[in-house]
């Protein structure tokens, strides 16, 4: 078992905050009811700060969940948790993870943002020139509809023009909708991850982290 640290905290933090997201999954599958979020008083600063954070699961198959929040609104490791248990059981791509499926996940990745900050450009021109591919996530909103790629998903669409028709089709627009009053927003983010190897053995995350 291999963890890859987030570059924002030590590589200690990051195992601990990866366990935690574990042991959120692993609580919601022993009990509907089980499982509480960690208590801060025992946690690091790091974890405790407020921070938003994307949860995502993959399989050899491919992605298995991913949720999130945009802005900080509850410590790191509170939004870990959340967001890890949404990311299993309430993506609405996909059904709920089932006890059977949680061996053959293989990837748990955490994805902390910084704040957002936001782009004025004229044009879709201007801000395909403006981004800075794997590096910027981007949100797009208007009319009340908004829709995020985390910059990892520059490595399925390197195409700046193909990444932005991707995400406005994501967000429910034509891949050639643009609109003046468009609100831009770009962040960057911090990634810290645990790979397991097929076939595993299940283990408990909650035991290592003192959990009920």
């Amino acid at each position: 078992m291999a963890a890859t640290p987030c570059s924002s905290l030590d590589a200690a933090d990051s195992r601990l905050l990866l366990e935690i997201a574990a042991s959120a999954i692993e609580s919601r599958l022993e009990s509907a009811t089980g499982g509480a979020p960690p208590d801060l008083g025992t946690l690091p600063i790091s974890l405790t700060r407020y921070a938003a954070c994307f949860v995502s699961l993959q399989t050899r198959a491919g992605l298995r969940g991913c949720c999130g929040m945009l802005e900080a609104s509850r410590p790191l490791a509170i939004d870990a948790w959340h967001n890890a248990r949404a990311s299993a059981f309430a993506d609405r791509r996909f059904p709920p993870l089932q006890v059977h499926e949680w061996p053959i996940v293989s990837r748990l990745e955490i994805s902390v943002l910084s704040a957002l900050e936001p782009m004025v450009t004229a044009s879709e021109a201007q801000l395909q020139d403006a981004l800075a591919p794997h590096v910027d996530g981007v949100v797009l909103s208007w009319g009340g509809q908004r829709a995020t790629f985390l910059p990892k998903v520059w490595d399925q669409i390197g195409d700046t023009r193909e990444f932005l028709q991707h995400l406005k089709m994501k967000a429910g627009w034509s891949a050639q909708f643009w609109a003046r009053d468009m609100v831009v927003l770009r962040y960057s983010t911090t990634e810290a991850s645990i790979e397991w190897p097929a076939g595993r053995r299940r283990e408990s995350h909650r035991s290592k982290l003192g959990l009920p």
